[in-house]
């Protein structure tokens, strides 16, 4: 999304906090990443101690998380939310949003199928299914139409 790899990716979320903390200017990405940090209280420790933070590794068979794959899906929602890509998106999300009446509650919904499609994506190495993607979307929403 942001770096090709893991470190790189990781420094640009601490180098964004570190900036925000300091009142210096941020590029527009960085505003986005300050925005899902400030969502997200729990990370901040992380984005204070880059020495520890940019090696860890977070092991779902230890039953952790990735905070910054987490993030991640949050930044690439507000991306097609900025874009409505794939198409509909926007809609479903102000539904979703009717429903939650909390952006961040709505983006974590939509994350669950995001992830879901990406983990498709990668187990049978095919294209993104937009598709199915927004098919799940709608039925976090309750507005799947059978057949659509």
């Amino acid at each position: 999304m942001l770096a090709n790899d893991r470190e790189s990716h990781r420094r640009i979320f601490i180098t964004a906090w570190e900036k925000a903390q300091a009142g210096r200017p941020l590029e527009p990405v960085e505003a986005q990443i300050v925005e899902v940090l400030r969502r997200h209280p729990e990370y901040h420790p992380l984005m204070t101690d880059a020495d520890k933070t940019l090696g860890r590794d977070y092991l779902p068979e230890h039953g952790e998380s990735n905070p910054f794959l987490h993030m991640g899906l949050h930044i690439a929602i507000l991306e097609q939310l900025s874009v409505d890509q794939p198409a509909g998106i926007r809609g479903l999300y102000s539904r979703l949003m009717q429903i939650t009446g909390d952006p961040h509650e709505t983006e974590h919904r939509i994350m669950e199928c995001l992830a879901e499609a990406l983990w498709t994506l990668q187990r049978n190495q095919a294209p993104f299914d937009a598709a199915s993607y927004l098919e799940c979307v709608e039925r976090a929403a309750g507005t799947h139409r059978p057949g659509h």
